[in-house]
């Protein structure tokens, strides 16, 4: 590949990237979706419960980011929010692999750790990841309330619990838009929780 067609790539990324911002941008459907789960992970904190997320792969790496955003922070100073990433206790996740089977590693897990007023996040760019079916429909049977970003088809999960689909095929588009979105969410859960007050007028 030559500098030109490198170039070319480069800019044909960075369009296709845009299209997929633009789409978003103009979906109030993803928009109010976001407000309104933003809404229930506050009140589910506020009440003592977790806010679990999960993943495999890259969606494993963003459910870790997104769980590290609530124990830390986003931008400004703040006490942490209880945020836990499924799957990161190798030792867990190899044992219940190994015993349960690899689809059973994100909802046993689940069981075992969930407590009242917890949700669940999961993210899925195929919407057909078999642990993610497992740990969704675990958390139905916990009445928990589950959120599952995924792509533009939403696959097998859009029929277990709500979904937001990004309006994308490409996996790379797919997950830097979970990312975006996750980052937005998370915006509006301290928000919500009211953690930074307006200073008082001088």
């Amino acid at each position: 590949m030559d500098s030109v067609d490198a170039r070319r790539l480069v800019l044909s990324q960075l369009q296709d990237a845009l299209s997929v911002h633009e789409a978003l941008l103009g979906s109030s459907e993803i928009t109010n979706q976001i407000v309104t789960w933003a809404k229930t992970c506050a009140d589910s904190l506020a009440q003592g419960g977790v806010i679990f997320f999960a993943g495999n792969g890259g969606s494993f790496a963003d459910a870790q980011h997104l769980a590290a955003e609530l124990t830390g922070k986003m931008g400004r100073m703040r006490s942490p929010l209880a945020g836990i990433a499924l799957g990161t206790n190798s030792s867990s996740m190899s044992a219940i692999g190994n015993d349960f089977g690899y689809q059973l590693t994100f909802a046993r897990e689940l069981e075992g750790l969930c407590r009242p007023h917890c949700v669940v996040i999961a993210l899925t760019t195929s919407g057909n990841s078999a642990n993610v079916l497992e740990l969704v429909d675990q958390a139905n049977v916990m009445s928990v309330p589950t959120l599952v970003f995924t792509g533009a088809h939403g696959g097998a999960v859009a029929e277990r619990c709500d979904v937001i689909r990004v309006p994308s095929d490409r996996t790379e588009r797919i997950q830097e838009m979970h990312i975006l979105l996750g980052h937005t969410l998370c915006l509006l859960i301290e928000e919500f929780l009211g953690l930074f007050p307006s200073e008082p007028a001088s």
